[in-house]
């Protein structure tokens, strides 16, 4: 894991979205009904996506070799993020969640399903996902492409954006902006830390915003 994937880890997706507001850049919000299996998963890292479709004429054999070699390609220390053009099949379970985990894949993030939420809870693979099936992919679904650009919501992914995703929801940082944006988001943490402990120390919330320009 890269050091700058451990230092979004350690940011929050709110002050992700305020420091690119405040730099003039459009936050690449994902629809708020992609959510987390369990509160406490998180997403950090750069972006390695899939696109998909649905296939009613592909063979048990045939969709399960594709989505073995998806299993094979998706890139260590990567977020896989995928569109799948899919509402009602779950695009991941229990022993893909678990040999993406096994082969240093950070989380998976799709525009569609999920199922063996138990499972994947108890291992701890972050997975975050807009609903839940036991319905899955066998015989009725395949992968297209890996590592293009797909759209969720109205956000272009990009392979290499990074994306950091908690309870608050989903947001998107372009590449180039990535060291930037994690620099000023620590340095806005530190400010409202400060502001913080003025609160809890009984200054007025005023004043302290005043003062530190942070709230």
């Amino acid at each position: 894991m890269s050091t700058l994937t451990k230092r979004l880890a350690a940011c929050y997706s709110g002050v992700i979205y305020d420091v690119m507001r405040d730099m003039g850049a459009t936050p690449g919000i994902l629809p708020s009904d992609i959510r987390a299996l369990a509160p406490e998963m998180k997403l950090a890292g750069p972006v390695f996506t899939m696109r998909g479709r649905p296939d009613a004429t592909v063979d048990a054999h045939t969709s399960l070799i594709e989505w073995t070699g998806f299993l094979s390609k998706a890139a260590k220390d990567h977020v896989v993020v995928c569109q799948p053009q899919d509402s009602v099949r779950a695009l991941m379970g229990e022993l893909s969640a678990e040999t993406l985990k096994h082969r240093g894949v950070l989380g998976y993030l799709v525009d569609g399903g999920s199922r063996d939420v138990s499972f994947i809870k108890e291992i701890g693979f972050p997975v975050f996902c807009r609903y839940t099936t036991p319905i899955d992919i066998v015989a009725n679904w395949i992968p297209e492409a890996f590592n293009e650009p797909i759209t969720i919501g109205n956000v272009v992914i990009n392979p290499g954006d990074f994306i950091l995703a908690d309870q608050d929801g989903a947001v998107l940082i372009p590449a180039e902006m990535a060291e930037a944006v994690i620099e000023r988001a620590e340095k806005a943490m530190a400010t409202e830390n400060l502001v913080r402990a003025a609160i809890l120390r009984g200054d007025d919330p005023q004043n302290a915003y005043l003062q530190y320009g942070k709230f």
